[in-house]
């Protein structure tokens, strides 16, 4: 490990370099097997998606046919950089994937597919796997809550902080040591992107975002093993990350509490379907509807009380064009929860264009709450104004968004989650989901990393 007069991004590129399981509690140990099981079922979950299918035409057709690391959606394998761009495209267009509040940043999207990919192609054993989340999942976070709020305003942070992290878990994995480890750092970090403007157009650019961060993120890590070099103050030199990406970066967040703090475990995972801003409000306006017996009828009006990240993120989706886009409206989500009970895989696809939904979502409007907004991105609160078409106004509120550390989701939730995931795009039986839950909760006796599914 380096010393604490190094550096900051120093620092974190030495905690990753000598991460041992041996060091993570075993608390830790569990949530991360957990989260492999949701990563996994996100990815199964973007089989047949159109942008999805799109981005794995041309990966596939840049790679061998075949090969040791698997592209999950097809059942075949390739090279592990084909692997994971295909992989972490998948995983992130249901929305459904994770996400840590207080970084703003959804972890095994480019966290997942790279080590998979490099781990089934090394032939690494589970406990080898488990270790490269850990670290993945360490410096992705710790990178995100340096680049701050203002990062998140322009920048989409699982795109840029994820070149970041897909890097520490493939390096991880191909036993980098410190110095290399920060040439991947430097490497990942210049290729960093990710921009929101694609919200506006309804684009598909979310789900390249995901791609390139995990295929940049595992070539830098690979190219540190052959001798490439990178910048050594990627994160907060003059021309580094905190100059061109943030107003308000904060180095110290890098090595903020590393090997006691372990921010794994503070990521939640996604219950509704949707964009994360809108969750908090979803459940707030479910627990109005079930406290009060209202049904979607009798709501006249709906105001989400909301922090400034969802108006950045969500402002601009007035009219949704697409089921993606539709997971950005708050409108939309919460006209869902009202109709229909949930915001799900199934309500999107079936109902966010019925005209009950439309209806309501034009009903919905959101406003800066200073409260809200003062607990974000830590804390994600959720508070509503509903008022029914017969004058009565009510008052709900959340503190913790179903799927939160402190209102999480159990082993058996997880299960059916990535049940339901994978039978909503058909890519696996449930057969099959079901060895993978064993697989995933038995990670560290597996001796060796192959393929998760049969062959098509």
């Amino acid at each position: 490990m380096s010393g604490a007069g190094e550096h900051p991004g120093a620092q974190l590129a030495a905690f990753a370099a000598g991460l041992r399981l041996e060091q993570v509690p075993p608390a830790v140990q569990r949530r991360a097997e957990d989260l492999l099981l949701d990563g996994l079922g996100s990815i199964l979950a973007g089989k047949g998606a159109r942008p999805v299918e799109a981005i794995a035409r041309f990966w596939e057709s840049q790679g061998p046919a075949g090969g040791p690391a698997e592209i999950l959606i097809h059942r075949r394998g390739s090279s592990p950089l084909v692997a994971a761009a295909v992989n972490a495209a998948a995983c992130h267009v249901a929305e459904q994937d994770d996400v840590h509040n207080g970084s703003v940043f959804h972890p095994a999207a480019v966290v997942i597919p790279p080590a998979l990919a490099m781990a089934q192609a090394l032939g690494a054993s589970g406990a080898q796997l488990l270790e490269a989340l850990v670290a993945g999942y360490e410096v992705g976070i710790r990178t995100g809550e340096f680049l701050g709020r203002s990062h998140y305003k322009v920048f989409h942070t699982t795109g840029t902080a994820g070149t970041l992290a897909a890097a520490a878990a493939v390096g991880r994995l191909l036993g980098l040591d410190a110095r290399q480890m920060l040439h991947a750092f430097g490497s990942a970090g210049t290729q960093s992107a990710g921009l929101w403007e694609f919200l506006r157009d309804a684009a598909d650019s979310k789900q390249l975002h995901t791609a390139h961060a995990a295929s940049a993120g595992l070539a830098a890590a690979c190219l540190a093993k052959e001798g490439l070099t990178g910048a050594q103050r990627i994160f907060d030199g003059p021309q580094g990350l905190a100059a061109g990406m943030s107003s308000d970066a904060d180095p110290a967040r890098l090595a903020d509490g590393l090997g006691t703090r372990w921010t794994l475990a503070e990521t939640s995972f996604k219950y509704h379907a949707s964009c994360r801003h809108t969750h908090p409000a979803a459940d707030a306006l479910q627990a109005v509807m079930a406290a009060q017996g209202l049904a979607a009828a009798d709501i006249e009006s709906v105001v989400a009380h909301v922090h400034q990240g969802a108006l950045d993120v969500l402002g601009p989706v007035t009219d949704p064009r697409t089921v993606h886009q539709s997971k950005f409206s708050m409108g939309t989500v919460l006209g869902l929860v009202a109709g229909r009970g949930g915001a799900g895989l199934r309500e999107f696809e079936d109902h966010w264009q019925d005209p009950d939904t439309r209806a309501l979502r034009e009903r919905v409007r959101m406003e800066l709450d200073p409260e809200v907004d003062r607990a974000y991105p830590r804390r994600w609160i959720g508070k509503v104004t509903v008022t029914t078409r017969d004058g009565r106004v009510f008052q709900g509120r959340v503190d913790e968004p179903k799927g939160d550390p402190g209102n999480t989701l159990d082993r058996a939730a997880l299960a059916a989650k990535a049940q339901s995931l994978a039978a909503f795009s058909g890519a696996a039986r449930p057969a099959e989901v079901s060895r993978l839950v064993g697989w995933c909760q038995s990670l560290t006796a597996q001796a060796r990393v192959g393929m998760l599914l049969e062959p098509a």
